[in-house]
């Protein structure tokens, strides 16, 4: 058996390491820029849709209701929004919550 040279042995040393190092931490980043993009790109399409729900609404509020929220009420159909963007955001953030404690149960 013909030993290796300390050279070569250090070479590959050093190649082993490198080689080990892109699989522990470059090949994970990309796959979590991966995750990252998709997250981003959903969270904005998700807010995009909400934000229209809540225009529509608040414009079938003003439109839809006849003279009911005119003069002294036509802040009222701003307000019943709101209310409403915020109870789902409540909703939302309630769910979240139970489903994070129930992975964390198990």
């Amino acid at each position: 058996m013909a030993e290796k040279s300390p050279q070569e042995t250090i070479r590959e040393l050093k190649d082993l390491v490198v080689a080990y190092l892109k699989q522990e931490t470059v090949e994970p980043l990309k796959g979590l820029g991966r995750y990252l993009a998709f997250g981003i790109v959903g969270a904005t399409l998700l807010g995009v849709g909400v934000f229209f729900l809540g225009i529509g609404a608040l414009r079938a509020l003003q439109t839809q209701t006849g003279t009911t929220f005119t003069k002294n009420w036509s802040w009222a159909p701003y307000g019943i929004v709101v209310v409403a963007l915020l109870g789902a955001a409540g909703v939302t953030w309630l769910a979240r919550g139970k489903r994070k404690n129930r992975s964390n149960e198990q």
